[in-house]
């Protein structure tokens, strides 16, 4: 049974945009929206064992926990077509894919977890902040949704957003970890950009604060 961090995982990350993709070879590994069945868990709020082996809330600074296994998304050196400036974030939604643009016509890219059908958004921000093993306030739209919400919950490996954040522009949408690897590459958050924490930690090393993401359809 999936835990409460499992369940707030599964109702929330990052975004989705509009537009059309710069990037070639489109690719949805799952061929559908699997996002809806995962917010009806019944399990929601449920307490005990951690699927990944850790009891209850771990506070900021804590390694991250070990993954699941699940043929997860390798994470590349390619080529890269676009007119991007190095160090730009480039996420295509219908990829569910994110780009971090290199020097040399070239850009590492990272399996994503992007936001579900009516949760999409499309443009150009930049990174406002950044921060490792963040907390999480739920916004009120998600409260008004899902009332059984914390309205806190620490920053640790029990947390939704996982080991490393980065912030968009003014909005609430964040590219993040997540403590539920099982669901990069599918459409189930709530807009915002979701990677395994491996991914969003070799990301955050590499973005700077006021880089500029592109999101595209």
């Amino acid at each position: 049974m999936k835990t409460l961090a499992s369940a707030l995982a599964g109702i929330l990350s990052v975004c989705v945009l509009s537009g059309s993709p710069v990037l070639a070879n489109p690719y949805d590994p799952f061929g559908g929206d699997a996002g809806e069945d995962y917010y009806a868990d019944p399990a929601y709020g449920q307490t005990g064992a951690s699927p990944y082996g850790y009891q209850g809330t771990v506070g900021q600074g804590v390694q991250a926990a070990p993954q699941a296994q699940v043929a997860p998304i390798p994470r590349e050196l390619v080529a890269f077509r676009g007119d991007y400036k190095p160090g730009t974030v480039v996420v295509s939604t219908s990829e569910r894919r994110l780009y971090f643009v290199l020097p040399g016509g070239e850009a590492i890219r990272y399996g994503v977890g992007v936001g579900r059908p009516g949760f999409t958004w499309s443009g150009t921000k930049t990174v406002t902040a950044k921060k490792e093993w963040p907390s999480w306030t739920p916004p009120a739209a998600m409260i008004a949704r899902r009332p059984d919400l914390p309205r806190y919950m620490a920053g640790g490996v029990e947390n939704p957003l996982g080991a490393r954040a980065m912030y968009i522009g003014n909005t609430e949408y964040r590219i993040h970890g997540s403590n539920e690897p099982d669901t990069i590459g599918q459409a189930v958050s709530s807009g915002c950009i979701r990677m395994t924490n491996e991914d969003v930690t070799d990301l955050y090393e590499r973005v700077r604060v006021g880089a500029k993401v592109v999101v595209l359809n």
